[in-house]
């Protein structure tokens, strides 16, 4: 054999391999932990009282992983803080924290425990993934020692960050994430230098890793979809729900349709603070998803996903730009969905076409109601602005929403139920941008899969009637370029509302603990 066809016959070989190894499709499974909480989070404790504290969640979390491998899931998912809780200070969090290595040491903590150290969480967690054969995803804290040298060196001479790890089915560590986007009353942890791109390739797709407020912003999120074109977006979370565009699983589910993958969104369950919703979505549709307010328990969820998802292109504005403005005849007037001020007009008859339009962004909404109920008052919305409220981020959003009550200044509060069913709806915007997340939510925080779908011309329609009453539809853009279109230091307005947040945290407090 000539080196010509030796060469020839190792790459076919090659390919073959590769071929007979990758999957098509795979099991996912996202957990929803009902999390044990510190007594005292602000109390030091031991690092022996410490680690015993994290065994007892970490028992929890064996649990669903081994239930999860034995109904033959490939990877699972924990939730942000899962393993400790929160509400710590910088202080106070540092005995739970492990000095976490980069994963390109190839180290697998359940065969070689002491190699860098004293790890026994990370150490468990290997154990975890090999004797169960799944890929375990998980949330710890890490800790880095600096020199006072060093420019951004904190006082106490170390870095701390909020970390997910990542360990393949024979228990390498082969991923680590230090969460960029860090929400308020996260003072225990600092955010990288730069945000980290983190990947890792497997036999049934490329996955990337951020953390709750991570969904947000540009980096690192879009970025590991637009320019390191990963399949599957794994997501911890401790996420508390903030009606009416802000749910955990509605804004999840429409993140995974907006930028076309596969997203497993693992969520804390702790009712008393807003905090369900987990998910497993897939760019056409959810596959399975959980919200649950009433009960304790913490719940498993399981589901197949395509390896290698397909997305089509969206053009968001296209058909919005495309015909002329409804003359709806109705007055207009404001109101507020989370401390922004939208623009509404009020939707009169059981079926119709309205048109309201804020700055830059005109939203078109044709709708029929099966029945037009005196009791309740629906809404068709516009918002074109930076929010400022718990960070800087800059909205186009068109909602058609359901108002609080019949009286016009409540509409865009915080609505869980609803009794009016649509007919038909199909909403488009004059769109800015090209990253906009479709929502539609039923009462009772419910998502309806098959239920609707996006045209290539932007338009957000119905398939078919809803299957139950309706919370809101809404095309939720982001204009990432326009984020620090104010920047500087806010203004004395912005920083009341900011401290009146902080003092109202059991009311209004969202988003990401």
């Amino acid at each position: 054999m000539t080196t010509t066809q030796f060469l020839a016959y190792a790459a076919i070989s090659v390919f073959c391999v590769l071929e007979v190894n990758s999957l098509d499709t795979f099991i996912a499974a996202v957990y929803e932990h009902a999390v044990r909480l510190p007594d005292d989070p602000l109390t030091l404790v031991s690092p022996e009282e410490a680690l015993a504290f994290m065994n007892r969640n970490i028992d929890v979390l064996e649990g669903a992983i081994t239930l999860a491998a034995n109904q033959g899931a490939h990877i699972i998912v924990t939730p942000e803080d899962g393993i400790y809780g929160y509400n710590f200070s910088r202080e106070s969090i540092y005995p739970y924290l492990e000095d976490i290595p980069d994963p390109q040491v190839n180290w697998i903590p359940c065969n070689n425990p002491n190699r860098f150290g004293y790890n026994p969480v990370q150490e468990r967690l290997s154990c975890l993934a090999k004797n169960n054969s799944i890929y375990v995803v998980a949330n710890i804290g890490d800790k880095k020692s600096c020199k006072a040298s060093e420019p951004q060196c904190p006082p106490d001479g170390r870095y701390q960050y909020n970390t997910n790890v990542v360990f393949d089915s024979q228990g390498k560590l082969v991923a680590r994430y230090h969460k960029q986007n860090l929400f308020m009353g996260e003072d225990q942890f600092n955010a990288p230098k730069e945000p980290e791109m983190v990947t890792f390739n497997t036999t049934f797709g490329k996955f990337g890793i951020f953390t709750c407020f991570d969904i947000l912003f540009h980096d690192p999120a879009v970025a590991l979809v637009k320019d390191l074109h990963v399949d599957t977006v794994l997501f911890p979370t401790a996420w508390m729900n903030v009606l009416p565009h802000l749910s955990a699983v509605e804004f999840h589910s429409a993140w995974a349709m907006g930028m076309g993958v596969n997203f497993l969104a693992s969520n804390l369950h702790n009712p008393s603070n807003r905090m369900t919703g987990s998910g497993i979505y897939a760019p056409d549709f959810p596959r399975a998803f959980h919200y649950d307010m009433k009960t304790p328990e913490g719940k498993l969820i399981i589901s197949t996903l395509d390896s290698h998802p397909s997305h089509s292109i969206v053009n968001w504005s296209s058909y919005a730009s495309s015909i002329h403005a409804f003359p709806t005849g109705n007055q207009e007037f404001k109101g507020t969905v989370f401390f922004d001020e939208f623009t509404f007009v009020e939707l009169t008859e059981i079926a119709g076409n309205y048109t309201v339009c804020q700055k830059e962004l005109c939203c078109h909404l044709s709708y029929e109601m099966s029945e037009k109920r005196s009791d309740e008052v629906y809404a068709l919305g516009a918002f074109d602005g930076l929010h400022v409220v718990e960070g800087r981020y800059y909205l186009q959003i068109c909602t058609l929403l359901k108002c609080e009550t019949t009286d016009l200044h409540t509409c865009g509060g915080s609505v869980d139920t609803a009794s009016t069913r649509f007919e038909s709806f199909s909403l488009s915007g004059t769109f800015g941008t090209q990253y906009v997340f479709p929502e539609v939510l039923l009462s009772d925080v419910q998502l309806a899969p098959k239920e609707f779908q996006v045209s290539s011309d932007g338009r957000l329609f119905s398939l078919k009637p809803t299957s139950g009453p309706l919370l809101t539809v809404t095309l939720f853009g982001r204009v990432y370029e326009k984020d620090m279109a104010s920047n500087g230091s806010p203004d004395l307005s912005t920083y009341s509302v900011k401290i009146m947040l902080v003092v109202m945290i059991p009311i209004v407090f969202s988003l990401c603990w």
